[in-house]
């Protein structure tokens, strides 16, 4: 091993709210103190009860990923778990997030600042559309 994953960064055009999106699909706390990075409107966290900390950077010029467009890569997408499949599709879609595609079990959306996720349901979780 040559290191351990500090965080998954997310460029976008604005960092707080695209944190508080994230937020309200996987938990967590936004913009805690942290001594490895300050906390701005070009930057914003999320650390998720899981430990993992995705963070969020401004970018002036920045250019969302058109699925499943290989001319605009995605760049890096998430994959969530949910117990539910309807209940999360009806929360994040109220939060902001915009429909891509079905694909087998698995739904994908664009969050607020354009990047594709995928829901998936967890094992024993609920599939109906």
């Amino acid at each position: 091993m040559l290191g351990t994953l500090e965080c998954v960064v997310l460029d976008c055009h604005y960092p707080p709210a695209l944190a508080r999106f994230y937020a309200t699909l996987l938990g967590g706390e936004v913009d805690r103190p942290d001594p490895r990075w300050s906390l701005d409107e070009d930057w914003s966290t999320l650390h998720t009860p899981s430990g993992l900390v995705l963070c969020f950077q401004r970018v002036a010029d920045y250019h969302p990923p058109q699925w499943p467009d290989p001319a605009h890569p995605q760049q890096v997408h998430l994959d969530v778990k949910v117990p539910d499949l309807a209940v999360a599709e009806r929360e994040v879609t109220a939060h902001g997030a915009a429909f891509l595609q079905r694909q087998g079990g698995w739904v994908i959306y664009a969050d607020p600042a354009g990047h594709p996720f995928c829901l998936l349901p967890a094992r024993g979780g609920s599939v109906q559309p």
